[in-house]
């Protein structure tokens, strides 16, 4: 656990941020990890499988997401106000609702994977594979959720490191499994999903049997866990547009996978390929972002609301030279990052230039997340949720579509800065308002300035 509320601000969230940064890219290379294998021991058409399924499975996911956000938010607010009976039973209340919803959307994700795949004029030689790589992959949600779940935890109490280690496990664990199952045994696509599924259950199962032990709030088993209507109250207010928004998220990926499937199994390889790697070049954002909730919940909870601006301050510069590097990395070795993943040419060509145009942007993502970050760290997540439904919604799915159909593909790739420019504006301009810091689950006792 980590005390966010007294030291050097810039200081703290660094040192909070730096494991999440190494875990959000570890959480990241499973995914590369399973195209990676996938792209070169069975083919072109397997990765473009794998890549289109990814969209279904974060739309199943993204409310019981958005709800463990705001129970992050609780209880990083409960842990600053030192009221540690409440953590506990934020914590509680926690593994109780995703444990549920982990099941129902099993059953949900299940039934409806192949008229999602096929609502999406998937190519007919894609979708055997794909619905196979979503129903095994389905079939370990509730071990992923109790994973995610206890990091979320975690990272309210101000501990980054411990998830770090665990997930350091699976994702090792991972690309021994994808070796074995996909490249020896030959056991093709699902041979990856069963690798992620195996390895994210040995990551929950060590994390539980640790924390069961040594850590004063957890209690991870089917007996005495207690449900706190009022806390999952405080958790569904706040999480409950962090939902929204992350259905708005998942939902414009099915549509932007949608105009990107009307190009052909090759366009849809490369968006694929290029799409995970634009996450991992995007991941300094939202760990700083997360980084920098946990900060203002904390020092809210503790009524230092002063400390508030300066540590957003040097999260801003910290993350601009972060993100002009990046951007210079990606710019540079893109086309052989992709050549990583398949040896197909013309697959290279769509994906380099995708990177290519979408990098050079990535300083409007960082800034609008690092703003958004601090409305949610407030309890504020009705306007960061309004912001993304209108730069995915209002400008990036409706840019795609007409540009797509005027200069090709490459208009599909313009839309996603152009998404990120005019979220970023929204977020300064609501920022600069001040009206987030009346949001708060512990309420401040003086005002404080933005």
């Amino acid at each position: 656990m980590k005390d966010l509320t007294t030291g050097s601000e810039g200081k703290l969230i660094f040192q909070f941020a730096a494991p999440m940064l190494l875990g959000n890219i570890f959480q990241q290379l499973f995914n590369v990890v399973d195209s990676v294998i996938v792209g070169n021991f069975v083919g072109k058409e397997a990765l473009a499988a794998v890549g289109a399924s990814f969209p279904v499975i974060f739309v199943l996911i993204s409310l019981i997401i958005g709800l463990v956000m705001g129970t992050t938010v609780v209880i990083a607010q409960y842990f600053g106000a030192k009221d540690f009976e409440k953590v506990k039973r934020a914590i509680d209340t926690m593994y109780i609702y995703t444990f549920i919803g982990s099941i129902i959307l099993t059953v949900v994700g299940i039934i409806l994977s192949e008229p999602l795949l096929r609502m999406l004029k998937l190519p007919e030689e894609l979708l055997p594979q794909a619905v196979q790589y979503l129903h095994i992959f389905l079939g370990g949600m509730v071990l992923m959720f109790g994973y995610n779940g206890t990091s979320a935890a975690l990272r309210g109490l101000g501990d980054s490191k411990t998830p770090l280690y665990f997930l350091i496990i699976a994702t090792v664990l991972n690309i021994i499994l994808d070796i074995l199952l996909v490249a020896v045994f030959r056991l093709g696509i699902a041979g990856a999903a069963y690798a992620t599924v195996l390895s994210n259950g040995v990551a929950f199962l060590l994390a539980a049997v640790y924390l069961n032990k040594t850590h004063r709030f957890f209690n991870i088993g089917f007996t005495g866990m207690k449900f706190d209507s009022e806390i999952f109250r405080h958790s569904f207010r706040i999480g409950f547009p962090n939902s929204l928004q992350q259905s708005f998220v998942a939902l414009s990926g099915l549509a932007l996978m949608g105009i990107v499937n009307k190009f052909g199994t090759n366009v849809i390889a490369a968006f694929s390929v290029a799409s995970r790697l634009d996450a991992i070049a995007t991941v300094p954002a939202m760990s700083f972002a997360q980084a920098i909730s946990a900060f203002v919940g904390q020092n809210i909870g503790a009524n230092k609301q002063n400390r508030i601006k300066a540590g957003l301050s040097s999260t801003l510069k910290m993350m601009t030279y972060v993100t002009v590097v990046t951007t210079l990395f990606i710019v540079l070795t893109g086309k052989y990052m992709i050549s990583l993943f398949t040896s197909d040419p013309d697959v290279i060509r769509l994906g380099a230039q995708y990177l290519t145009i979408v990098s050079l942007f990535y300083i409007f993502f960082t800034l609008m997340f690092i703003y958004s970050g601090v409305m949610r760290g407030a309890g504020d997540s009705m306007i960061p949720m309004l912001i993304t439904f209108i730069s995915l919604w209002v400008i990036r799915i409706p840019f795609a579509w007409i540009m797509s159909g005027k200069i090709g593909v490459t208009g599909i790739w313009w839309a996603i800065p152009a998404g990120w420019l005019v979220g970023l504006i929204l977020a300064y301009i609501y920022y600069k308002t001040g009206n987030w810091k009346k949001k708060a689950v512990v309420k401040p006792e003086e005002e404080f300035l933005v």
